[in-house]
């Protein structure tokens, strides 16, 4: 990692593992109390505005007195990008396999709105962090009677993973292009396929700008965008289902 850090720190930093120093005045903060504030200015002023020197303002100490729980930025945003997660929600009792996973995937969505700077943090690893891993165990649990083995249940979980947070790093960007000039996602773009599109070389593509698939005017973004991730949602626990069906 960049500054130093090994995937064994990150592990003893999220679970609170590592050991304090004994010596000087006894602390005046915890570690939640510095995180909390940090999302607290994230969510109200974007993630550039968080600095050890801002949280410390924030909660009336000196940047030194930060140091002594969180050694860097860096691992603030650590257990920040952890903190960013609620505690899921238990299981609805009777629910199958698909509207389980299909209600833990809206959840994930709707917490990164809740804390839209979280969509920019890197991703460095696998889930680590307790509340990421209780996320984890939730998707898992809800493939529980399927009849996959473990190993394809991690595999179904961490593909959905993927496909959620592809979703949402893609739509935190493109939100923000259409905030900036909505013109290019409506049917200006379908004008401009038509006028570079060659159906010799690009048939399949050409065939759907003739369509006229793309001529349509964007005014609805947020829907627009919550109608996709709900048809590959469908997809893809399609593909799920099959595979369930194939191992039973």
């Amino acid at each position: 990692m960049a500054d130093g850090r090994s995937f064994e720190d990150d592990v003893e930093l999220l679970w609170g593992l590592r050991d304090t120093p004994r010596r000087g005045p006894r602390p005046t903060l915890t570690v939640d109390e510095i995180v909390r504030a940090a999302v607290d200015i994230a969510d109200a002023d974007g993630l550039a505005a968080v600095s050890m020197a801002r949280v410390a303002e924030r909660l009336g100490n000196a940047p030194m007195a930060l140091y002594r729980h969180v050694r860097s930025k860096s691992e603030l945003l650590v257990l920040m990008a952890d903190a960013a997660m609620d505690t899921p929600p238990p299981p609805a009792d009777g629910t199958g396999w698909r509207p389980a996973l299909t209600a833990w995937a809206h959840d994930i969505i709707a917490m990164f709105r809740a804390h839209p700077w979280a969509a920019t943090l890197p991703i460095a690893g696998p889930p680590v962090g307790p509340r990421n891993l209780a996320w984890f165990d939730a998707a898992l649990g809800a493939l529980g009677d399927t009849g996959l083995d473990p190993g394809l249940k991690v595999a179904v979980v961490m593909g959905l993973i993927t496909y959620v947070q592809g979703e949402i790093r893609l739509t935190a960007e493109l939100s923000a292009a259409f905030t900036d000039d909505p013109a290019p996602f409506g049917a200006r773009y379908g004008a401009a396929l038509a006028r570079v599109v060659d159906p010799r070389t690009l048939p399949a593509l050409a065939a759907v700008v003739a369509a006229g698939v793309f001529d349509v005017t964007a005014t609805d973004f947020g829907a627009d965008i919550a109608a996709d991730f709900d048809f590959g949602l469908e997809c893809f626990l399609d593909g799920v289902a099959v595979t369930i069906d194939r191992q039973g």
